[in-house]
C-alpha cells in the first residue's frame, strides 16, 4: 500500500519529492518497503513493463550483470505487474540475480506516475530515491520498446553516493 501520491497516475512523480512507501513481495513472497531504507541507503526502483517480453529480458539481464556495481550506490528492485510466480519462473529462466517485486494491483506504479496510458502494464522508469527518502532522479522512457540509458542511469547512481 502506498502513503503518497503523485499528481496522477500517468504524470511521473517529480524530483523533490518525497517517495511513495510501498509494501510489495518478492518472488519469494517476502514483503519489501521502500521506507525500511530511509536513512540508510538509496533505493534504485526500475520499473518496467512485463516479465518475458524483449527488452525486458535484455534489461533485466544487463542489471543482474551489473548488479555489483550499482548496490555501491543503492538498493537495486525491479518492479512490474507481473506475480511473484511469474517473477520466480522469469528469475530462474534468466539467472537474475537482483529482487523483483509484485506490482499486481499497480499501487505503487501508480502513486509514483507510471501507469502506462495504453495498457495495464507499468511504463519503462527509473526512479532514484536517495537516504532521505526524496525523490533524486527520475526517468521516464519515451519509447517503451527501447533500453534504458545504462551510462546515464550510472552516472545519476554515482550522485547517490
Amino acid at each position: 500500500m502506498t502513503t503518497a501520491t503523485a499528481p496522477s497516475e500517468t504524470t511521473p512523480i517529480a524530483v523533490g519529492a518525497v517517495a511513495p512507501d510501498f509494501k510489495l513481495p518478492d518472488s519469494e513472497k517476502k514483503e519489501w518497503t521502500l521506507s525500511e531504507f530511509k536513512g540508510k541507503k538509496a533505493v534504485a526502483l526500475f520499473f518496467y513493463p512485463l516479465d518475458f517480453s524483449p527488452t525486458c529480458s535484455k534489461e533485466n539481464v544487463c542489471f543482474s550483470q551489473d548488479l555489483s556495481r550499482y548496490e555501491q550506490f543503492a538498493q537495486v528492485f525491479g518492479i512490474s505487474v507481473d506475480s511473484v510466480w511469474a517473477h520466480k519462473a522469469y528469475k530462474s529462466s534468466n539467472g537474475l540475480k537482483h529482487t523483483l517485486l509484485s506490482d499486481m494491483h499497480r499501487a505503487a506504479i501508480k502513486a509514483y506516475g507510471l501507469f502506462h496510458p495504453g495498457g495495464n502494464i507499468s511504463q519503462r522508469a527509473t526512479v532514484l530515491v536517495g537516504k532521505d527518502g526524496k525523490v533524486a532522479w527520475v526517468k521516464v522512457e519515451p519509447d517503451i520498446t527501447k533500453e534504458r540509458d545504462y551510462k546515464e542511469l550510472e552516472a545519476q547512481l554515482a550522485k547517490l553516493a
